[in-house]
């Protein structure tokens, strides 16, 4: 062996030696033993890890002491409430009025499911909740705190409110919430929302009020507006105080996204003392009972202003007044700006249809307004909506000839759907024009994607509802769409549908 060789190995030697010495040393200082370097454990076996944790809180709960009262206060105001929150659930069938090329009419129906919440709010088992929650269901059924399910009734409801009564059947005990009074209500006091956001179950949310007086359309208006977090499912549950008490029912949020809301930190609840005067009205006569002043009107904008010379700051503008009405007889004209109601400065005409609403059937109520530049204070008595008012004279059709109500829709070729339950929780109302046929004497004043609120004076709150108003309707007479386009209102009246013998003949 030559001196050249025995030096390569000597390296080769040197080098191994100390490769095997650093990774006996690491595995050592990892906690393996010798053991396990040499071949003791099969691959991939599992090695326990030393580990110690900690023992000891960073705070004593002496040093947080505030915080601990109100971690204790927030649990059991939370243990007082959730017994009195519901979850509904509802089932139903749809029905869908479609109109083929032909103008001829097939009907397609299909289940729906929903759901919701609700708050007990007496002994006997009446539940308040959201009317878009339950509205065109069949079947009710609610859930108590303790799991069990009730089939519930319908006891009546207020659409323009959005709110509905219900009635547990068959549950001995219940523990009804107390109404607080939402006229004592301050933005920033500390309020919670309790629920069944998505189907999950009972939650808690907490927040503050962050605005009163809010409006999400033309008949919603004065809601709270919480960053209490609500979201679909929630509607129709208590938003409560410190105290435990109802000062408002959850029931819509705002959400960019129409197709998948999701609560972004805005959520609007009802009044409390809206809904119990609502409640009070139903359980006694089993409808709401509004009040009527027979006036439309109209906000002032730049045209009006200088169509009327009015300088003044607020007000709304008389554009019409029901012969036989309240408005009427109180000595209302067209053109008269109406600046104030029973002492309450007028800034809307939203605002004032809120207030005659609001008023008692009976009630007498000063009406100050400006007219041709000179100020006048009027007095009207409030009637009952829909009771002591003059009707417009409606055609007839001649006796013994019955307009067939497919024959007028066809003749129009509007055709409608309802409104999902997203759209409801976000405050619309009303149908949505889905398409407007060629032929039909609707689609130069409809567009499609249109909200369709009224037909004539009428509020419509679902297809079929729509479709029975504007057949009866158009089938003698001009018909008035009231809606809403690209977030205005519009005004679009329809032609009478005029009789097939009343079409002039082609001659030869």
């Amino acid at each position: 062996m030559n001196a050249g060789f025995r030096r390569l190995l000597a390296l080769v030697v040197v080098f191994a030696t100390a490769f095997v010495a650093v990774s006996a040393l690491r595995h050592w200082r990892t906690g393996g033993s010798w053991k396990d370097l040499f071949g003791g454990s099969s691959a991939g076996e599992f090695r326990p890890e030393k580990f110690t944790l900690a023992d000891k809180a960073p705070l004593e709960t002496d040093d947080v002491e505030l915080l601990s009262r109100l971690n204790g206060e927030y649990a059991r105001l939370t243990k007082a409430v959730t017994p009195s929150v519901v979850s509904i659930g509802t089932e139903g069938v749809r029905t869908e009025r479609l109109l083929d090329n032909l103008g001829r009419a097939r009907i397609r129906q299909y289940p729906t499911q929903g759901q919701g919440s609700g708050v007990i709010v007496s002994q006997e088992g009446h539940v308040v909740t959201n009317h878009h929650v339950i509205a065109g269901q069949q079947q009710i059924q609610v859930t108590l705190h303790d799991g069990k399910t009730y089939p519930a009734t319908l006891i009546g409801e207020d659409a323009l409110l959005d709110i509905a009564v219900l009635k547990i059947e068959g549950a001995r005990e219940v523990q009804p919430l107390k109404f607080g009074d939402s006229s004592a209500v301050e933005v920033g006091q500390l309020v919670f929302a309790v629920g069944n956001p998505f189907g999950l179950g009972e939650t808690v949310t907490q927040g503050i009020i962050s605005a009163k007086e809010r409006s999400i359309s033309d008949n919603q208006r004065d809601l709270f507006q919480t960053d209490a977090a609500i979201n679909p499912g929630n509607s129709g549950g208590p938003l409560v105080n410190l105290r435990g008490e109802i000062i408002g029912i959850n029931a819509a949020i705002f959400s960019s996204n129409r197709e998948n809301p999701g609560f972004q930190g805005v959520g609007f609840s009802i009044p409390s003392n809206d809904v119990k005067d609502a409640i009070s009205q139903i359980l006694e006569r089993g409808r709401p009972v509004r009040g009527f002043l027979g006036v439309q009107m109209a906000d002032l904008d730049t045209r009006l202003r200088g169509i009327l010379q009015y300088t003044g700051k607020e007000g709304a503008v008389v554009g019409a007044v029901t012969p036989g009405s309240p408005a009427e007889t109180a000595g209302l004209q067209p053109k008269d700006v109406v600046q104030s109601y029973n002492g309450e400065a007028i800034h809307s005409m939203n605002q004032l249809f809120t207030l005659v609403q609001r008023s008692r059937n009976g009630q007498e109520v000063p009406i100050g307004i400006w007219r041709a530049g000179q100020a006048l204070t009027l007095k009207a008595v409030i009637v009952e909506s829909g009771a002591g008012t003059a009707a417009a004279p409606v055609q007839t059709p001649p006796q013994g000839r019955t307009r067939d109500p497919e024959e007028v829709l066809a003749a129009l070729g509007i055709q409608v759907r309802d409104l999902s339950v997203q759209e409801r929780m976000r405050g619309f109302r009303g149908v949505v024009a889905t398409e407007l046929l060629a032929e039909g004497t609707a689609v130069e004043r409809v567009k499609a994607g249109d909200l369709i609120v009224a037909v004539n004076n009428a509020r419509v709150g679902s297809a079929n509802e729509f479709y029975m108003n504007l057949a009866a309707s158009a089938a003698v007479q001009t018909t008035t769409l009231y809606l809403v386009r690209d977030g205005k209102q519009l005004r679009v009246d329809l032609p009478a549908v005029p009789r097939q013998e009343e079409t002039p003949a082609s001659g030869r």
